[in-house]
Order: C-alpha cells, then sequence, then structure tokens
C-alpha cells in the first residue's frame, strides 16, 4: 500500500491544480490546510518545504529511489506527479514539448495576470478610499486577461483539449478560468475555451479535487469583516523578511 502524499493545500486556483492532479492521477494524498489569510505558510515547517512561502507543496514519502522528496510550485509539482506516474505528461516527446509550453503559458501569464485582475477587481475596492486610484490597475490587467484568453481560446480551436490528449495542462489552467466572472470575462466570447472548460469540469475526479477543502473558505478578502482585513494584511503587505 503506498504511503500518501502529503497535500500542503488551500482552496485557490493554485491550489486546485494539485488536488485535481492528484484525483486524476489516483495518488492517495493527505489534506495538510494551510490557512494563507492567517499566515500560516510563514511557518517554520512549511518554510523548510516551500522556501517562498506559498502553497501548495507536497511532500512524496516515495520519492526518487523510494526515499522521500518535498517539491514546491505548482507547475514543477505537476511535472513531478506527471513523470511519477507517466500519466497527463504527452505521450511522445512532441506532445511533452506542447504540454509544457502551456504548463508554462499559464504559471507565467494566465496565472499572474488573472490573479492581478482579481487584486484590482474584487480586493483593493476594499483597501483603498479612492478608488481611482484603482482604475489603471483593473483596466490594464483585465484587458491582459482576456487577452490570455483570446489566446487559449484560438489553440483550443478544433481541439478538446491543450495539447491533444487532457493534460497537466489543462489541469493547470481549469482553475484560473473558473473565477471569470471576478475577471470581467464574458466566456460567451470565447466558445472554444467555454466548450473546454465545460467538458473538463464535467470530470468526476476534476469535481473531486476543486471541492477539496471547499469549507475552508472564507466569506471572502474583498468583505468588510475583521476578518478579512486582517487577512488581506497578510496576503498584501508582504516585504522581505530579514
Amino acid at each position: 500500500m503506498p504511503q500518501p502524499i502529503k497535500l500542503h493545500y488551500w482552496p485557490t486556483p493554485n491550489g486546485w491544480k494539485v488536488s485535481i492532479a492528484l484525483e486524476e492521477m489516483g495518488l492517495p494524498y493527505e489534506l495538510k490546510a494551510v490557512n494563507i489569510g492567517a499566515g500560516e505558510q510563514f511557518r517554520p515547517e512549511f518554510l523548510a518545504i516551500s522556501p517562498n512561502n506559498r502553497m501548495p507543496a507536497i511532500v512524496d514519502p516515495e520519492g526518487p529511489d523510494g526515499q522521500p522528496i518535498s517539491v514546491f510550485e505548482s507547475g514543477a509539482i505537476l511535472q513531478y506527479l506527471g513523470r511519477k506516474t507517466g500519466r497527463f505528461y504527452g505521450r511522445d516527446e512532441r506532445q511533452r514539448v506542447a504540454v509544457e509550453e502551456w504548463l508554462f503559458w499559464q504559471v507565467g501569464g494566465l496565472g499572474p495576470m488573472a490573479g492581478q485582475t482579481h487584486h484590482f477587481r474584487q480586493y483593493a475596492p476594499s483597501m483603498l478610499a479612492d478608488q481611482r486610484q484603482i482604475a489603471y490597475g483593473a483596466i490594464r490587467y483585465t484587458n491582459e486577461t482576456h487577452r490570455l484568453y483570446g489566446v487559449l481560446n484560438e489553440r483550443l480551436q478544433g481541439r478538446d483539449f491543450i495539447a491533444d490528449d487532457y493534460s497537466i495542462a489543462d489541469m493547470a489552467c481549469w482553475g484560473w478560468v473558473v473565477p471569470w466572472r471576478n475577471q470581467g470575462i464574458d466566456l460567451d466570447e470565447f466558445p472554444h475555451l467555454k466548450a473546454w472548460f465545460e467538458r473538463v469540469g464535467a470530470r468526476e475526479a476534476v469535481q473531486r479535487g476543486f471541492k477539496l477543502g471547499a469549507e475552508l473558505r472564507s466569506q471572502g478578502l474583498h468583505s468588510n469583516s475583521a476578518d478579512a482585513e486582517k487577512a488581506r494584511a497578510v496576503l498584501f503587505g508582504q516585504r522581505a523578511r530579514t
């Protein structure tokens, strides 16, 4: 009986990538919640496996040569799990290149740009009295997120999945499309992407991974509650710690 992978996780688009992959690959895992709004990502035991103080991270007790290994950064985790299982990482080198291209496209583009869109559209209005300070950032990142949706829509024309076969690239991108309304996107503008989004979302493993830890989520960082204010201070006021 394989030992479970320890999944250090919070239910966000980056966390969903890995919970979905673990479900799709049928790997046993144990949830280790990391409450990012409460600052649990700064605990020494978590920093030992994720020095960038970001979740998700995993600890695989049955890593290379049967020895434990920890992996941080969601894209690296997906690659590791794909290599470990030999699944969802391309049938040959040509397809593997396509998987990696679109995985890195998400890690370097869709995720960061959509994340900034969320910040300026959802969270910044609760933090700044002068709403004029928000306008440029909101417009800039909403437009770039819209552009990236267009890129993915074009890629999916005539394809069921991003790299032809279902892969870790789809797992990486799907969660960042889940909050499309909060990004100011009209999904009907992108019919190929919309069909893909529904196709991937219908998978049972995706639904299980998406629902993992749903009860942990608070009422939202954009609320006016004291807890939300504290969480915003933790998440949006970070500087280097010496």
